[in-house]
């Protein structure tokens, strides 16, 4: 697995032209949950990653919370893991 670039933050992966991951990525523009962005077609680490969790597919949206993956998560999904595994990350954001 790649090094989380945040230390164990929230790090999505994504690809140009994925309409998901456009639609994720405005939806957080909208919280003040900091993340960091992977482009999978600039990083091959981070693309063999996304397959190693996505069934050997690079879907993306692939998010990791805390190191934990979650494939093609909802804004709402995403919100719930980062409550339950890195909580700090949401302080401020109330």
């Amino acid at each position: 697995m790649p090094e989380e670039p945040d230390g164990g933050g929230v790090v999505v992966y994504w690809r140009p032209m994925c309409p998901y991951c456009m639609r994720l990525l405005t939806q957080l523009r909208f919280t003040r949950l900091e993340f960091s962005k992977v482009n999978i077609w600039r990083d091959p680490d981070a693309a063999a990653f996304v397959r190693s969790v996505a069934d050997g597919n690079e879907t993306v949206p692939t998010v990791t919370v805390a190191g934990r993956a979650m494939v093609n998560p909802s804004k709402g999904e995403l919100l719930e893991a980062v409550a339950a595994y890195a909580p700090h990350l949401l302080s401020g954001s109330g």
